[in-house]
């Protein structure tokens, strides 16, 4: 049995966590929804961090899972933002997900 709030694993018998008064659950359980990389793939880079989080709003309304990835590199000297931002979504929902951004890119040049 686990924690899913502190991770902290218990044995057999034990039902609450006594740090957080949480319900434990099976290891099993508990793993299946940890965040793997490889579970993940990059649909869409932007230098626009308000872009790509508009873009995730999009696709949680859709029920899409999506993550933004900022990477800003401050340690090379150079003029301007060299952010690059991505944004993520899980494996299974690459198909939909770049249905509703390539729909979003299309509809947001019309007036």
């Amino acid at each position: 049995m686990i924690c899913p709030k502190c991770e902290a694993e218990y044995v057999k018998g034990i039902t609450v966590c006594p740090d957080c008064g949480v319900e434990l659950i099976p290891k099993e359980e508990f793993e299946t929804h940890l965040v793997k990389p490889s579970n993940w793939v990059v649909v869409y880079i932007t230098e626009n961090e308000i872009e790509a989080e508009m873009l995730k709003a999009n696709l949680e309304g859709a029920n899409i899972e999506a993550l933004v990835l900022s990477q800003k590199d401050q340690s090379f000297p150079a003029v301007g933002d060299l952010a690059v931002v991505k944004l993520l979504v899980k494996r299974k929902d690459i198909d939909e997900a770049m249905s509703i951004i390539n729909d979003i890119n299309k509809n947001s040049g019309e007036s």
